[in-house]
């Protein structure tokens, strides 16, 4: 089965909580969306209800993966920029895949979705992703087209004497 991909769904009470349980099992899963497990649904909510926000007032777009039952699956965020001389791209923010969906292509189906997407937004020809260096994600996103073009060592702190380079990506809509 593939999922059902879905651009700018109505934001329900359902489609709120799928997203919530997502960010909590991918992050208690090890997932690189911003958190370091453990964590609980009320550690994730405050960031939810900052894209939420920012999907409200036009800044942020959801893309969602239902799987086969309905549930959400996987999920990615596309932000737009506000500064006048960057609004020829856009940003991917907590790409997910839940844990039990993995290994089955659905990563690069989201990714594939997400650029779909980006190619709907008028003036859209870039979009650009960071990801968390040591965990491989960036031969994962090279696989599906993104070139590295960037780095900064040690940005990210996952924990005390463990830093992680933050590695940014870009993919070419034109």
């Amino acid at each position: 089965m593939s999922l059902t991909f879905t651009f700018d769904p109505p934001v329900t009470p359902d489609l709120r909580d799928g997203v919530l349980d997502l960010w909590t099992d991918v992050s208690n899963a090890g997932g690189s969306v911003g958190f370091v497990p453990p964590v609980t649904r009320e550690d994730i909510r405050p960031e939810l209800v900052r894209h939420m926000v920012g999907m409200a007032e036009g800044r942020t777009r959801l893309l969602v993966g239902h799987d086969e039952t309905g549930r959400v699956a996987a999920t990615a965020f596309l932000a737009l920029n506000a500064h006048r001389l960057m609004t020829h791209w856009l940003w991917l923010y907590t790409v997910m895949v839940h844990p039990r969906h993995q290994g089955r292509g659905y990563g690069r189906d989201l990714m594939a979705a997400a650029a779909d997407a980006a190619r709907t937004v008028p003036g859209i020809e870039a979009i650009r992703l960071t990801c968390r260096g040591g965990l491989g994600l960036e031969r994962f996103y090279e696989s599906c087209g993104y070139k590295e073009v960037g780095r900064v060592p040690g940005a990210i702190r996952v924990a005390p004497g463990d830093d992680r380079d933050d590695v940014f990506m870009l993919l070419p809509l034109t």
